[in-house]
């Protein structure tokens, strides 16, 4: 188990990817694109880039494994995502990041811990910063790290109404192996072994499937101009792929507030978009 300080003091290599029109779309189909008015999101004709596409631009992978920070990997789930977009992504660029560990929430011995790893994605032609990613982990494996036992921030409130907008959002049995294709080969997704391992009953859908597939429905509730600045959710429970979403949409002026349910259960909550 790594200690306090070993974690943010971790060093990532810069990582830097050349993405296509090819991989854009084969992003939007991992996130269940393709459904009735979606053709500008899986045609290269006028293609436009979903705003979530972010979580995947110079990713680290399965860093928690890979990058040897010490951490328990095998009992490591994502817990939650913000993307800031300075401006729409392109269908195409050539991109860099490197990501660093901005917070270490310690929740103590045998309770875990909240790992917050941050990344600039910037346009390598253009030197300009195209949006900022922040992922937290929550590491069920490694609680009492050492430092200080510092609260996670409170939650994005719902609004207490009934929600404005509610959509179904059904996906994909194969959307987990479509998904990671664009660069998020964690095998929890697609080993039953290890999912089994990780203590699930089989492979589960990536959380940030799922946060693409709420990503299209709250442009789809807000109309086809409008430009999504922020976005960023918890993942609650898992959603295994062919699963159906039930969303729910609170809008106050240019903020959005969102959750979803399956089948009864939690899935996303605390949504808050711009």
């Amino acid at each position: 188990m790594p200690r306090y300080q070993d974690l943010l003091d971790f060093e990532f290599p810069e990582f830097r990817q050349d993405y296509t029109v090819r991989d854009t779309i084969l992003y939007a189909l991992g996130v269940g694109a393709g459904e009735g008015d979606e053709l500008h999101l899986i045609y290269e004709k006028d293609l436009v880039t979903l705003p979530s596409m972010a979580v995947t631009l110079a990713y680290p992978g399965f860093w928690y494994r890979d990058l040897h920070p010490g951490l328990d990997f095998v009992r490591t789930l994502h817990a939650s995502e913000r993307i800031e977009l300075d401006e729409p992504l392109p269908a195409a660029a050539r991109v860099a990041a490197r990501p660093r560990i901005v917070a270490v929430h310690d929740k103590g011995e045998g309770r875990g811990s909240l790992v917050v790893s941050r990344r600039e994605i910037i346009d390598v032609e253009t030197g300009r910063r195209l949006a900022t990613v922040q992922q937290t982990a929550f590491c069920r494996g490694d609680g009492g790290l050492g430092g200080p036992l510092v609260p996670a921030p409170a939650p994005h409130a719902l609004p207490a109404r009934s929600p404005d907008v509610r959509r179904r959002l059904a996906t994909s049995p194969r959307a987990a192996m479509i998904y990671r294709l664009s660069g998020d080969y964690n095998p929890l997704h697609v080993d039953p072994a290890f999912a089994r391992e990780a203590g699930f009953a089989q492979p589960v859908l990536h959380g940030l499937s799922t946060y693409g597939h709420l990503c299209r429905a709250l442009l789809d509730a807000r109309g086809p101009d409008a430009f999504m600045r922020v976005m960023d959710c918890r993942f609650s429970a898992p959603v295994y792929p062919g699963e159906a979403l039930e969303a729910e949409i609170w809008f106050d002026g240019k903020v959005a507030s969102f959750r979803a349910h399956v089948a009864g259960r939690k899935v996303i909550d605390n949504g808050y978009a711009e």
